[in-house]
């Protein structure tokens, strides 16, 4: 049996206990019961969620032991510091278990622990580059429905949670279980932990309509190279002018953002399409295939065909 700790806090976000059903049904999947949930606090009792739901909860001791902990986030990591003596558990709990999460928000908790020194993590996207200013020895992913770095498992927000949880059943039990949890759940599919948070033109959100034109005729123009001179010139802007005006409405370089655009235009050609590696590589810009798989290692910590190979076994 692999006994599952959430731990929870007054605020918890209630979307965390939906992971919860993940396991249920794993179990019911997998003709045993292979996970046991159990809900805890620091003090025990009742716990109110964002919501106002009160959950019961089990006070967690020096001797209290599982296989997995899993961190809840809450609304306002930033206002709501955890207390010490949690801290000071994780820290023991992460020497004692096997492997340790935070959904959403609650990769704050393992941070402030030390948990996530050195190590890859990624977080909802409203919270992400908080993570990182707060936290610089984190290596923050913000682009990442989930991460896995050894033994420490952190999510983005909300639904990322069921992912999370599904590629632990996959882990444990094989992906023929976490299909069919999926299926039983209606998730449309078992989204990949390198598969992008949101769209990376709603990531950008320029403030003004000039950047807002340069970067719409880049994502039509992702085929050919781009110049800082010619996306200058869709906005009406000196080069110089247009690299300072760019990095300050959207927080990134130009040649930052329009490979995060090839990116996204590749990822989705090849989830999405049968065209070779070689001829997608040509329509969105890269130099060559091998070109576009550096970059699709350093965006998505996985090479194009990994991609291809998840996408077609979660179709």
């Amino acid at each position: 049996m692999h006994r599952i700790g959430y731990l929870l806090s007054d605020g918890f976000q209630v979307m965390a206990l939906a992971s919860q059903s993940v396991f249920e049904y794993a179990n019911e999947t997998a003709g045993i019961t292979f996970y046991r949930i159990e809900n805890y606090s620091m003090t025990g009792g009742e716990v109110r969620s964002s919501l106002g739901m009160k959950v019961e909860t089990r006070a967690v001791t020096s001797r209290t032991a599982m296989d997995t902990w899993i961190a809840a986030g809450v609304n306002a990591p930033l206002d709501t510091p955890p207390s010490a003596a949690l801290l000071a558990f994780l820290r023991r709990a992460s020497t004692r278990s096997r492997r340790i999460a935070g959904i959403c928000t609650g990769g704050f908790v393992l941070a402030e622990a030390g948990l996530l020194a050195n190590r890859r993590a990624t977080m909802h996207w409203a919270f992400a580059r908080d993570l990182q200013r707060l936290f610089p020895d984190v290596r923050v992913e913000e682009d990442r429905i989930y991460i896995v770095d050894g033994p420490v498992w952190t999510s983005a927000g909300m639904t990322a949670g069921l992912d999370l949880a599904l590629a632990m059943v996959e882990k444990d039990l094989g992906a023929d279980v976490a299909r069919s949890v999926a299926h039983k759940l209606v998730m449309h599919q078992r989204r990949a932990g390198g598969q992008s948070q949101h769209s990376e033109m709603l990531d950008l959100a320029p403030k003004s309509d000039r950047i807002q034109n340069a970067l719409n005729y880049a994502r039509k123009n992702l085929n050919r190279p781009l110049t800082v001179e010619e996306l200058a010139g869709e906005a009406h802007l000196s080069p110089r002018q247009f690299s300072r005006v760019f990095a300050q409405e959207t927080g990134q370089s130009p040649a930052k953002a329009i490979e995060g655009l090839r990116l996204e235009a590749a990822r989705l050609m090849i989830e999405k399409s049968r065209h070779s590696l070689e001829t997608i590589a040509q329509e969105t810009g890269f130099r060559d295939r091998r070109h576009m798989r550096e970059a699709f290692m350093r965006g998505f910590g996985l090479p194009p065909q990994e991609v291809r190979r998840e996408a077609r076994a979660h179709a």
